[in-house]
């Protein structure tokens, strides 16, 4: 399996990702993630809509939690052509908790926590720790990633701004 060190940190200090870093004009990668209620769900499942997969190391830290809630706020000014997914390795159960608790009714949150499988198709598994790095990536309905942010270091919140801009451009076409 690919290692990487160094495209992203900790608080500074550089950490690991595994697998291969998923680039613009690449043709997403389907894999299997586990929703709210233990079902499993491809991301093909969601084929012919523009996806925004917002990923997130822990639902369970504030950032994390200003990043789900920063999306669901834009999606509620968004078509319904436009699904923000996010994704972490949370167990399912604690993402359920959270949205509920927030009113999170925009994003759908999928989790990881089985296989790894996203993580590493889409090279956001830190080594570390297991858990994914933080970040976005755009995929249009063709199935073709059109934006992608490693944040530099997963402390920060992603560039809300410039994901939205390339998404109202997108659909625009």
């Amino acid at each position: 399996m690919n290692k990487v060190k160094g495209i992203i940190t900790k608080a500074g200090e550089p950490i690991t990702l595994l697998g291969d870093q998923i680039k613009v004009g690449d043709i997403a990668p389907d894999c299997s993630l586990v929703n709210q209620n233990g079902e499993s769900v491809k991301l093909s499942d969601f084929n012919g809509k523009l996806l925004v997969l917002s990923i997130y190391p822990s639902i369970d830290t504030p950032v994390c939690a200003a990043q789900v809630r920063h999306f669901n706020k834009a999606a509620s000014e968004l078509s319904e052509e436009i699904e923000i997914i996010g994704v972490s390795k949370d167990l399912p159960f604690a993402l359920g908790r959270f949205c509920a608790a927030d009113g999170i009714e925009r994003v759908t949150t999928l989790s990881d926590y089985k296989n790894s499988e996203f993580g590493t198709k889409y090279g956001f598994l830190i080594e570390e720790m297991m858990l994914l790095a933080r970040g976005v990536v755009i995929i249009d309905k063709k199935g073709v990633v059109q934006y992608v942010e490693y944040v530099s270091d997963i402390v920060n919140e992603p560039d809300y701004e410039c994901a939205m801009d390339k998404l109202k451009l997108l659909y625009k076409q």
